[in-house]
């Protein structure tokens, strides 16, 4: 770029003036390099030299700003021009629409697209695709639905782009005979699913519980002329390793192999805490020397299901090892690791290590939720500390972590097992002020 621009110093001083493309180039090439600042003061200082720039170049601003994140910046750009020679076109309005409804904003990218209809600008492919999409991320299926069949209607085709996203919209929420409507609707116009598409249904399929229907699409998608990648087989080994059918799951795993497929850290994720949850441990070794050899790292994931797994079966030493390795390679252990630690420690009768390491974290300003204070407090109860968990719970609410109907249930619980019944009669009323029984 800097090249680029001592060549233009160059054309200034032999007298000659750059042509409107070659400002829009060197305001382009500051945009895709992310130096989006210094493009709006180079079109600050063109403009003051008297140079003009035309309807391509706020364009390139306006995607600029808003590939940032600034969509503001790009609606008052738009606001600029208007009144002047140069007329906002479809490119910018798609462009703020789009950004708009990325930031959760439909509404407000709603108004701008009725603003340009009036305007007279035809939106296109693109400018609903971006609504839709909009419409999908907050919830609104039935609008996104909506402005499908009005494409259809104005003769607009949606594209592949178009389907996939109202498709995995629909698959997340369960709706999978919304789905298969939407489907066929895009076989009709005659755009051939792709891999995408497919691997969505399947997971819309597990989602309900419909397993024969996601095997279906898998084996059918390949009768299509489609090829089953690494998600696909990573979503049917997830969908059964969840139903315990851990055995078809590793026949997937070999039959992967088998066609020289690298499976990635979520495949091998699944069928660890497929194997972990069926009670075969022994299994999972071997599938954790093969990652590494593979080069496929562990995540906070997969070291949650072995630490669970390792607590669960009361190897502690082994879990608080790989509690200790997951910090030393650099992966931060969340919410669901500390609980998980927690309450194997607490049920394993090592209450002391445990308010160690639930201390330690609180200290550090690690961010528990309600769930971990519960398992704490339960393992307090057990031993018969009350006042101490009465203390925790204390400091529970003092966090801003709410007591839920377990936690309350946990504490009367053991306020009647020691005879005190008016605390417990108390927050049985607590509770039911709560609106938690």
């Amino acid at each position: 770029m800097a090249f680029a621009f001592s060549v233009v110093g160059k054309i200034l001083k032999l007298g000659h003036h750059p042509t409107t493309i070659t400002l829009n180039t060197l305001m382009k090439g500051l945009c895709l390099k992310g130096e989006v600042n210094k493009a709006l003061n180079f079109h600050d200082k063109v403009l003051a030299q008297g140079f003009r720039l035309d309807e391509i170049s706020y364009g390139i601003l306006i995607n600029g700003v808003c590939k940032i994140g600034e969509t503001r910046a790009g609606i008052r750009l738009l606001r600029m021009i208007e009144g002047g020679s140069i007329k906002p076109n479809l490119i910018m309005y798609s462009t703020i629409i789009d950004s708009l409804c990325k930031d959760n904003l439909v509404n407000e990218a709603c108004d701008l697209y009725s603003e340009m209809v009036v305007k007279g600008i035809s939106p296109d492919v693109v400018t609903y695709t971006s609504l839709i999409y909009g419409f999908c991320i907050v919830g609104q299926l039935i609008k996104a639905i909506g402005l499908l069949n009005e494409m259809v209607l104005k003769n607009i085709k949606p594209d592949i782009y178009t389907y996939s996203i109202l498709i995995d919209a629909l698959c997340k929420e369960g709706k999978v005979k919304e789905t298969r409507n939407v489907l066929a609707v895009m076989v009709k116009a005659c755009l051939k699913p792709d891999v995408i598409v497919w691997s969505t249904l399947m997971d819309g399929y597990f989602l309900v519980n419909e397993v024969k229907h996601a095997k279906h699409v898998f084996y059918t998608m390949t009768l299509m002329g489609v090829t089953p990648d690494v998600h696909c087989y990573s979503i049917m080994i997830h969908g059964l390793c969840k139903i315990k059918r851990v055995d078809d799951a590793m026949n997937l795993f070999q039959e992967m192999h088998q066609k020289n497929m690298v499976p990635d850290t979520v495949t091998y994720t699944s069928l660890i805490a497929g194997l972990c949850k069926s009670g075969r441990i022994s299994y999972v070794w071997d599938l954790i020397d093969e990652m590494h050899d593979t080069g496929q790292p562990l995540d906070v994931i997969t070291y949650n299901n072995l630490i669970d797994a390792l607590c669960k079966n009361r190897h502690l030493d082994k879990a608080i090892e790989f509690f200790n390795k997951m910090k030393d390679r650099g992966i931060r252990p969340n919410v669901y690791t500390f609980t998980i630690l927690l309450d194997g420690l607490c049920k394993c009768g090592k209450l002391k290590n445990a308010l160690e390491v639930f201390l330690d974290h609180l200290t550090k300003g690690y961010c528990l939720n309600a769930k971990t204070y519960t398992v704490m407090i339960n393992g307090l109860c057990k031993e018969g500390l009350l006042d101490e968990a009465s203390a925790l719970w204390s400091k529970m609410e003092d966090n801003g972590c709410i007591p839920d109907a377990v936690t309350f249930e946990i504490m009367i619980r053991a306020f009647f097992e020691e005879d005190e019944n008016d605390k417990a009669e108390k927050l049985l009323y607590e509770m039911i002020a709560r609106g938690l029984l």
